[in-house]
């Protein structure tokens, strides 16, 4: 992790000033307060990353009652299990006595969560069991002492958490996605590997390197051996265009390029994004891997290599890239002011056998590799940000666009929660 000094003039006051200047100035990148400031980084936390929907795990990861493992948000942990009843659970990994965690280990199967501390115990579902000798209190209601909940939301065998309770609903974003995200027939697919690379840069700096391609031509030079999306549309629209008219009949899937955008500000609900679009992939490429031939088989209903690959977004910090053999899911998580563990998951055909259908290294070279490097620039961009000197420059219209709406969607969320400044 990298050290920031603390500013000692920072204020709520000073955020609501930043955000005004920074909103003024559309189409430029943010300034270096926003990646610094300590009272942005919890303002975020508390109002943006536990206010939305952030893919948790796979439900393969816990399939029987008992089995948990441990999701890390900033300072934060959250139990993800499955209780009795056969239910997945989010569970604050908060004892309800004095704070202790009730679960240490990051993945593990049990019947109860009990505190080292002093022993209280709950059960798979949050509910308090026993609290030792609490009886001697005569206001002591165990019934009210659960652990903690988040929301959860199960999508085709994907775990979604929020934090808020009364967060906007996420089924319905979803749904919208379920023609192409179910060729993939996620919900019985295999997790066949999946890392997480802790970066020394703030978090918005890995989401926005991801949701830019301006520097996939540069820095990725594997990836943009094999993916049009690195250079501006019109010189790439007879691939994609192609590859959209014979999509359907290749892989035999009704609607697998059929697009979809409500992401950021015209997500349906805050926190709520969700996106579609499927773009081509240079011959004789097939899918992404090191030489472009496939790496496994081909993944639920699809049927042929199309050239294309589908591109998704399920809420501010989680998306997809879905080859017709394997699908590699990312996700961003803060985990200090200058700290951030990007998550790549990779999953193949639930049936596929590894060592015989599919090679781990030769399944996961191309987006391991794509991460190291992002690794490399995304500190070098952390570092230049960081300095005192730096001075934010304009965005390119069409790679940069997303970014630019993240941007504004990120700095209507601070305004909002920014006081008026007293006079």
């Amino acid at each position: 992790m990298t050290t920031i000094a603390t500013d000692v003039n920072d204020s709520e006051q000073k955020m609501a000033r930043m955000v005004e200047l920074q909103t003024a100035k559309p189409g430029y990148a943010m300034d270096p307060y926003f990646y610094r400031s300590h009272v942005v980084y919890q303002k975020e936390l508390s109002q943006l990353i536990f206010k939305s929907w952030i893919y948790a795990a796979h439900i393969s990861e816990i399939p029987d009652i008992g089995d948990y493992l441990l999701f890390e948000i900033g300072e934060d942990s959250l139990i993800i299990t499955r209780d009795t009843a056969g239910e997945v659970q989010a569970l604050m990994n908060i004892c309800r006595h004095r704070g202790a965690r009730v679960c240490e280990d990051a993945t593990g199967n049990c019947k109860t969560f009990v505190c080292p501390y002093h022993g209280w115990v709950y059960d798979l579902d949050g509910s308090l069991r026993a609290a030792r000798e609490m009886d001697a209190r005569e206001d002591f209601d165990g019934g009210k002492l659960g652990l903690k909940k988040a929301r959860v939301e199960v999508f085709m065998g994907m775990i979604y958490i929020n934090c808020d309770l009364d967060a906007a609903d996420f089924r319905k974003p979803l749904e919208k996605l379920k023609q192409p995200l179910g060729a993939y027939d996620l919900e019985h697919a295999k997790v066949a590997h999946k890392e997480t690379f802790r970066v020394n840069a703030n978090w918005k700096l890995c989401l926005e390197n991801y949701l830019e391609c301006y520097h996939c031509a540069t820095s990725h030079r594997a990836y943009a051996r094999l993916h049009t999306f690195k250079e501006p549309y019109d010189k790439v629209s007879h691939i994609v265009e192609a590859m959209l008219a014979r999509a359907e009949q290749v892989t035999g899937v009704e609607g697998i390029g059929k697009e979809h955008c409500k992401i950021f500000a015209d997500a349906e609900g805050f926190g709520t994004c969700a996106s579609h679009s499927r773009y081509g992939l240079y011959e004789p490429a097939q899918t992404g891997s090191e030489d472009g031939k496939p790496v496994a088989p081909l993944m639920g209903n699809i049927r042929g290599y199309d050239g294309g690959v589908g591109d998704f977004q399920m809420g501010p910090v989680t998306s997809m890239l879905n080859y017709p053999d394997h699908c590699v899911l990312y996700r961003f998580i803060p985990r200090g002011l200058t700290s951030t563990d990007m998550q790549i998951v990779w999953f193949v055909h639930g049936d596929a056998t590894e060592g015989v259908d599919y090679y781990r290294d030769k399944l996961t070279w191309l987006w391991r590799h794509t991460t190291e490097e992002d690794k490399y620039i995304i500190s070098r961009n952390s570092a230049g940000v960081n300095s005192h000197f730096f001075v934010p420059g304009p965005l390119h219209p069409e790679f940069e666009e997303t970014l630019m709406s993240f941007i504004s969607w990120y700095l209507d969320t601070l305004g909002g929660l920014a006081p008026v400044e007293i006079k």
